[in-house]
């Protein structure tokens, strides 16, 4: 019976070629459409997910109480990395790190910068990206060890072995390479090229032997992981009021744990409490992708019932001859199966050829992994999902018709069936003309954000990481570089203008004793505003023709409306207990 009903099923579509391929065209770019989505959504939602301690793992932050409102910071004072070693016996590990820097390799004439971190000998025991040379509970354990990914090994050491050669970091420190680890995956927290130990930065920096000893010092990463995830709530108790019991004298701040499985999609904050994040906006995709998949559904079920009168005789001659509806219906939901597997297979097409496309559009590297069992059983089950959905009404419909109405030429297209078919249609163009709506918005809100004045210049900018070389010879660089009638302006600064600075509180003529605010600070040469393309507003930038301006400072708008400063050139303004004279104020 199953093989005349396939038999029947291949005739049909093959007796109408054309409505076969209108039916199955719509369909597939609907599916590939969706598929194509719904990688980018899953690829976001199992971000991390191939750590497999990940619900053990969680980050160190800090809730920070200042005038009745808290806000939650995910930089912590270095001294926690030891201290939570020995606070609570549910704690397994700890590790501490700075930020993402780029610093120089070097091997022979070979010169390239990789991104980096340096990070304490328990990194590779806590997060599990995988190694292919090397034992992870040990490569990290001298300060002359290097670790490299597969990428940066090919590119420093073509086809060699790369342990135990060296590599030299900022033509400054030999480091050995002791361990080498796969390529970090895309949908990974840390993207790095290398992991260089904690204690060769402490021992090449003094001063971050310093910061990391220091309770008012919140400058680097620490991360925990639990001997359960359901330990959470009972380490949070314990560790709260560390930081009140080591620096009694510091504003009201409480730590906290955020579990690694949140860090991608909820990390929004508001008053200290989790408010949301990025997953709102994989929600709304995922619900786009829900529409597309309806819309093409609509399509088959509309194409379907039109052509009922075409499959009234066939209904009829099959109910005389003994057919039975259910026979019917299984007959019409094989026929919608088929279709639906003919253009799965032409989705797949479709998707396979847009990715490097997609691909480039959301920065990702997504594919299909036809290899992985979940992937076949997933297309199982959509296959006969969307079989049901598109195929469910046409078969009770068709399935319907009255033998002697049929064979007596008298059936017409039902007035419910064309109810149901202006409805379908009017549905089809509503979601349409959403779609097309939101992504017209969409456009041009991008167009908008692109336009946006920053506040200071992109064009023709540059930023170079900095080294000690750089440091010790920035005003013979400066000078070259101003001379070469390329560049028109150039300046330090302690961070980049996309990145955020240190925060720190400050004091200024008429500031209420209760009031704390903390402001964004960077260090910055001579030059910036000239070179960052900065309106000054008041005053003037600073300048080497003025000695006083090592202890000057400039600040913004946002920063002078908060103090209410009506004359603000010559004001001093008090910084980490330092008085400097408000010498400007930027845009």
């Amino acid at each position: 019976m199953l093989r005349n009903y396939l038999n029947t099923s291949i005739r049909n579509l093959f007796r109408d070629p054309f409505y076969a391929f209108i039916n199955s065209a719509g369909f597939a770019v609907g599916i590939a459409s969706s598929m194509l989505i719904m990688l980018w959504v899953y690829d976001e939602i199992t971000f991390d997910g191939f750590h497999a301690n990940q619900k053990h793992i969680h980050q160190l932050w800090v809730n920070q109480t200042i005038d009745g409102k808290t806000d939650a910071r995910i930089s912590v004072p270095g001294p926690a990395y030891e201290e939570l070693k020995n606070a609570d016996s549910r704690i397994s590990k700890t590790v501490i790190t700075d930020w993402r820097s780029m610093p120089l390799l070097s091997v022979g004439e070979t010169k390239i910068r990789r991104n980096a971190f340096h990070v304490s000998k328990e990194f590779l025991e806590m997060f599990l990206f995988p190694l292919t040379k090397g034992a992870r509970e040990n490569v990290l354990n001298y300060p002359t060890s290097i670790v490299i990914t597969e990428s940066t090994a090919k590119a420093l050491f073509k086809d060699e072995d790369p342990i135990n050669k060296v590599i030299r970091v900022n033509n400054l420190s030999d480091l050995k390479v002791t361990g080498v680890l796969k390529d970090i995956p895309e949908n990974s927290s840390f993207q790095f090229d290398c992991l260089i130990t904690f204690d060769h930065l402490e021992q090449t920096q003094k001063e971050v032997k310093e910061v990391r000893a220091d309770w008012d010092e919140f400058t680097f990463q620490v991360f925990v992981e639990l001997q359960s995830a359901s330990d959470k709530e009972i380490v949070e108790r314990s560790i709260k009021d560390m930081i009140a019991k080591k620096n009694p004298s510091d504003i009201n701040r409480e730590f906290f744990l955020y579990p690694m499985e949140r860090w991608r999609l909820h990390s929004k904050f508001e008053n200290g409490k989790e408010s949301g994040g990025t997953i709102v906006y994989f929600q709304w995709t995922a619900e786009i992708a829900a529409l597309i998949m309806i819309m093409a559904c609509i399509n088959f079920m509309n194409l379907a019932t039109a052509r009922s009168e075409g499959r009234a005789r066939e209904v009829g001659i099959r109910k005389v001859v003994g057919s039975g509806r259910s026979e019917l219906i299984l007959q019409f939901l094989g026929e919608s199966f088929i279709m639906t597997a003919i253009s799965f297979a032409f989705a797949l097409l479709l998707v396979e050829i847009a990715l490097p496309f997609f691909n480039q559009l959301v920065q990702k590297q997504l594919f299909i992994d036809f290899t992985s069992i979940r992937f076949w059983i997933a297309t199982v089950f959509i296959l006969l999902f969307i079989s049901l959905v598109s195929g469910s009404y046409p078969a009770f419909y068709l399935s319907a018709f009255q033998p002697v109405k049929v064979l007596k030429g008298k059936i017409k297209s039902g007035v419910e069936a064309t109810s149901l078919r202006r409805i379908l249609v009017m549905v089809q163009f509503g979601v349409a003309i959403f779609l097309i709506m939101a992504t017209v918005a969409l456009y041009q809100q991008m167009r908008l954000l692109k336009r946006l004045h920053l506040g200071y210049d992109q064009k023709g900018l540059i930023t170079v990481p900095s080294n000690k070389a750089i440091n010790t010879n920035y005003e013979a660089i400066k000078e070259e570089l101003l001379q070469s009638n390329v560049v028109e302006a150039v300046c330090q600064s302690s961070n980049a203008i996309t990145r955020d600075g240190v925060n720190r509180f400050l004091s200024w003529p008429g500031k209420p004793d209760d009031q704390h605010i903390e402001f964004n600070a960077i260090a910055a040469g001579y030059d910036y505003t000239k070179t960052m393309g900065i309106a000054m507003l008041v005053g003037r930038d600073f300048s080497p023709r003025f000695k006083s301006d090592t202890s000057a400072i400039i600040v913004n708008q946002a920063a002078l409306d908060i103090m209410g400063l009506r004359n603000p050139i010559g004001a001093k303004i008090e910084l980490d207990g330092m008085k400097r004279e408000l010498i400007g104020v930027m845009e």
